[in-house]
């Protein structure tokens, strides 16, 4: 006979382990909630013969436990460690970014998260009769415990670049503001591969590339367009026709909507259009 005695203070872990045990497929096995001075005991017995499967089953319980009870709580043990300095909706955002990173590949990264419990809980339960879950949590699951740190230093880093560029957008948009305008318009032929700005003549205009001139550009890198974006700041238009040739649209796109907001007007079918959809965006000036 293999017996049990799994030890928690808190009820909802309690409710967990006895709605599991009472689902589980494995016969010979009976189990009990005890209350004593310290501790909620859940007992469990097994009279079979497949001592590893029994095993298994508990360690699979307890893992399963972890992540859908605990995790959270782990998360934001660790955020108020490590990252104490960021206000609480800032914590809080660092929070759902983390689910979100294991949300992106859940099956794989579930899996990774689940044998990294299970094995030190099955190794446990085979030498031990006992286990204080609290305790164990806290001191035994180091290598589970790491990983959501590694998942947490990837949030934090989402969380900072996206802060920044927010920021960035920001001091551009009070900058455009407070400026009177350059021109009357731009227009932008914009495509997945290459990108030009016309003026109000529908002539070329020259982007400069030479990022010692490139006043409105930061270390924060939205795409291979930085460089137009800095020449519609210098140029202010006052607005900005964006034609997009093929549909596409990326993290540059955005960007500019930000900015400059309502001087940007989208089209996808005029003249321009067409005429760069059948021309493939030409380095010189359209016929």
């Amino acid at each position: 006979m293999k017996s049990l005695c799994i030890k928690t203070n808190n009820a909802d872990l309690i409710n967990y382990l006895l709605n599991e045990l009472k689902d589980i497929d494995l016969k010979n096995m009976c189990f009990s909630e005890n209350e004593f001075k310290i501790y909620k005991n859940v007992i469990i017995h097994y009279f079979g013969n497949d001592e590893p499967l029994f095993l298994s089953k508990i360690a699979s319980i307890l893992s399963f436990l972890v992540i859908d009870e605990l995790e959270e709580n782990l998360l934001k043990r660790l955020i108020l460690q490590n990252y104490f300095y960021f206000e609480a909706v800032e914590r809080n955002k660092i929070l759902a970014t983390c689910f979100d990173i294991m949300a992106d590949d859940f099956f794989t990264l579930f899996d990774k998260k689940f044998k990294l419990i299970y094995q030190i809980f099955y190794e446990y339960l085979a030498s031990h009769k006992s286990i204080v879950l609290n305790g164990f949590i806290n001191f035994r699951l180091k290598s589970y415990v790491s990983f959501l740190d590694d998942i947490l230093n990837e949030a934090v880093n989402h969380f900072v670049i996206e802060k920044e560029y927010l920021e960035f957008v920001s001091l551009l948009k009070l900058y455009i503001n407070s400026q009177n305008y350059g021109c009357e318009m731009v227009h932008l032929v914009f495509s997945s591969s290459e990108s030009i700005l016309l003026d109000e003549n529908k002539n070329p205009i020259e982007v400069d590339d030479d990022i010692f001139k490139a006043k409105y550009l930061s270390d924060i890198t939205f795409s291979a367009n930085d460089y137009i974006l800095n020449s519609l700041l210098t140029l202010l238009p006052r607005k900005i026709y964006l034609h997009l040739v093929d549909s596409y649209m990326d993290e540059f796109i955005h960007t500019l909507q930000l900015v400059f907001e309502n001087r940007v007007h989208l089209c996808t079918d005029c003249n321009i259009c067409q005429l760069y959809k059948k021309t493939k965006i030409p380095h010189s000036e359209p016929s």
